[in-house]
């Protein structure tokens, strides 16, 4: 259920107006459009030359090589934490280093990987395979068939699109099975109900995918037979997100599951039974958590009246499936949010519902068991007030894994078994000297009043007097918290070298739960970048910068944040680093898989929508006669979630209109900075020798 639910997910000073919806950029009259052709010779020959001309000055700096480097050491560290995985009481873990680009998939005992020097099986060799089929295969992970976990469908993207192919793999031969399950490129949802029964969403043809290109039909699939005689279980419409299926097989119970996602933040969930799918009586705007002894967990986006009760925003709820079944729900409360304290995730063991909470966001854990009918509660204890959270859980054992780290303390992975104390095992190595860095929370108030905390590290000898470099990060979208968190790279390449480095908690996030994300979503989007002015502005009056050493970077979403932020308020910056991001907000939902974010941001192609967007939108915003940052975008060619035009044409705007702008395109990579170490190193030092030379 959980890889169902994580798929249908997926799937961060005065304004600009525009003269209202009649004015709004009709396609027809953008003369970028040529470079939503991503393939296009014309759009790739743009492409060669923005590199060739970009990376010709940023290569050339000398803070590129040393960087560079530095973070392929990091990334290629055999000292680096061995993510673990638990199957069973087996430990599994996807491994890249410089021998091994691509990466191996391997397995070890609990009882081996608790040592310093693992015993390390080879289940897949991603290079071999890459080598053997002459494909830039990147590994999308596997889904295997609880409780043996011998059966699993890898998933193989060219390239770390997220199209990818999938292969049924034996775990105990460590071969493809011949003649198994197989699924050409597509955003294919896949899952097991039994060994010979598949549950598959994919592109069957014409019609069979939604306008943001998942799955609409969910099919069962019976080995030895072709996909054509799959059994047709559930068709969403055409202008939902997705609809998916998966089986959850647990140490308590089964339970088959098809989900219909009509927008995000919004699903009808069915149960499976027999040969009919039963719809729970659920809020459509909850998010399911699981199942734990014979109880739906979800959390609420919304109130709920049920049983007489009416049940809060941001709690978690456990709710026993045959009341659901029978129409009378009895929710038994598990969290209740407080003041600034927030749901941030949730997992189980087989005798507890572990709870991570966000307390003004810092990290802690819950345990929760059954007692009768009478639910305990227990806190797990962790190092310190940064950030813990779930590494690997089975449902079949007590056992389960945490990290902890924070900005300045690299991440430790420690091991609870049996509700005993938890026990390092693993930690990393100091990627950079931290002595004298500091780390403080601090607020800044945005324009309608609302304070925004964030946290500022400052390196060693640092003085507030505006003349240290600032590097301003945030994310603000999807309910999508954001954490301290240990980055080698962030430490050696800006912290070490006297730059301060902050990361701002604005509305649009998950930090403060569902009503902090709904604070900055549609018409409210604008706060996503009040907020973030505010933060910088913040920095300024306390003279931990200055407009000529502050710099901004964001991804994703936050491409967008930092993308509408240097054009609605360009004096506030001397840097913006724009990471895959969206930009043209008047045709992003035509564009890959923009259509399924309206949730987020509206519809442009409605004028009451659109009356809102324009004000944000930096591709509509950008102006001849402004004075802006000169800015650093970059995305991939492979990146199938967020369209690469989005970049492209927010470049060729800005020097169509005369304004300075650097641009790197990555050909491999999909939604992130690489396939291979190499590629996100190369990245990574593009950007610091730009803000070390706009900045210094």
């Amino acid at each position: 259920m959980r890889s169902l639910l994580a798929t249908l997910g997926t799937v961060a000073t005065a304004a600009v107006l525009l003269a209202g919806p009649a004015a709004a950029q009709q396609p027809g009259d953008d003369p970028f459009l040529w470079l939503e052709d991503v393939q296009g010779e014309k759009a790739l020959t743009w492409v060669r030359q923005q590199n060739e001309k970009s990376t010709k000055v940023l290569e050339a700096r000398k803070e590129y090589r040393p960087i560079f480097a530095r973070t392929l050491e990091i990334l290629d560290s055999k000292d680096k934490i061995p993510s673990p995985e638990l199957l069973g009481e087996t430990v599994y873990n996807f491994w890249q280093d410089d021998t091994h680009e691509r990466g191996l998939w391997r397995r070890t005992s609990l009882a081996s990987y608790r040592t310093a020097a693992p015993q390390w099986e080879t289940v897949l060799d991603v290079d071999a395979l890459a080598k053997a089929e002459g494909k830039a295969w990147v590994f999308h992970g596997a889904s295997c068939l609880a409780p043996a976990y011998a059966r699993c469908m890898v998933s193989l993207s060219p390239g770390g699109s997220d199209a990818s192919v999938q292969r049924e793999f034996d775990t105990r031969t460590k071969a493809f099975v011949p003649g198994g399950f197989s699924l050409p490129e597509a955003k294919s949802n896949v899952g097991w109900r039994d060994e010979e029964t598949l549950w598959v969403g994919t592109d069957f043809g014409p019609g069979s995918l939604t306008v943001s290109g998942y799955p609409r039909i969910v099919k069962l699939w019976k080995r030895g037979t072709p996909l054509s005689a799959a059994r047709t279980i559930f068709e969403g419409k055409a202008e939902d997100v997705a609809s998916g299926a998966s089986s959850s097989i647990l140490s308590d119970g089964r339970y088959d599951v098809v989900a219909r996602t009509p927008a995000f933040y919004r699903q009808e969930m069915f149960l499976f039974l027999g040969d009919r799918l039963v719809r729970l009586d659920v809020p459509e705007d909850c998010q399911p958590r699981g199942f734990f002894r014979d109880r739906l967990l979800l959390s609420l986006r919304s109130d709920w009246a049920a049983g007489g009760k009416t049940y809060l925003t941001g709690s978690l709820l456990a709710v026993p499936v045959d009341g659901l079944l029978r129409g009378a729900p009895r929710p038994e409360v598990l969290f209740e949010p407080a003041q600034r304290v927030s749901l941030a995730s949730v997992q189980r063991t087989r005798d507890h519902v572990l709870v991570q909470t966000l307390d003004n966001v810092r990290s802690r854990i819950i345990a929760l068991g059954l007692e009768g009918d009478a639910w305990k509660r227990s806190e797990v204890p962790t190092p310190g007030v940064g950030t813990a959270s779930f590494s690997a859980t089975d449902d079949t054992t007590e056992t389960f894994f945490f990290t902890y780290q924070d900005f300045t303390t690299p991440s430790s992975l420690w091991l609870v078994e049996g509700g005993k104390e938890p026990v390092k095992v693993k930690s990393m190595p100091a990627f950079f000297d931290a002595t004298g860095m500091k780390t403080e929370q601090l607020e800044a108030t945005s324009k309608d009043g609302t304070k925004i905390p964030y946290f500022v590290v400052t390196p060693k000898g640092f003085k507030a007097n505006g003349n240290a470099p600032a590097l301003l990060y945030a994310y603000g979208g999807f309910e999508v918290s954001q954490v301290p968190r240990y980055s080698g790279a962030i430490g050696s390449a800006w912290l070490s070298r006297g730059g301060v480095y902050v990361l701002a908690n604005i509305r649009g996030g998950g930090e403060f739960g569902p009503a902090w994300h709904k604070a900055a979503v549609k018409a409210n989007h604008i706060h996503n970048f009040e907020d973030f002015a505010a933060v910088a502005q913040d920095l300024i009056a306390r003279k931990i910068s200055s407009p000529r050493r502050l710099g901004i970077m964001g991804g994703s979403q936050g491409g967008l944040l930092v993308g509408g932020t240097f054009t609605l308020y360009p004096e506030l910056f001397n840097a913006v680093v724009a990471q895959v991001p969206l930009a043209d907000m008047r045709r992003f939902s035509h564009l890959l898989a923009g259509a399924s974010w309206m949730a987020e941001y509206g519809d442009p192609d409605k004028p009451e929508d659109w009356a809102y967007i324009q004000t944000w939108s930096p591709y509509q915003l950008l102006k001849a006669d402004a004075k802006y940052p000169t800015p650093f975008y970059w995305t991939n060619t492979r990146d199938d979630r967020v369209h690469p035009a989005h970049a492209r044409k927010m470049v060729a705007k800005m020097e169509a209109q005369g304004h300075p702008v650097y641009y790197f395109e990555n050909t491999e990579g999909g939604h992130g900075s690489g396939a291979v170490n190499k590629q996100t190193a190369r990245v990574t030092a593009l950007q610091y020798a730009y803000l070390w030379m706009m900045l210094r």
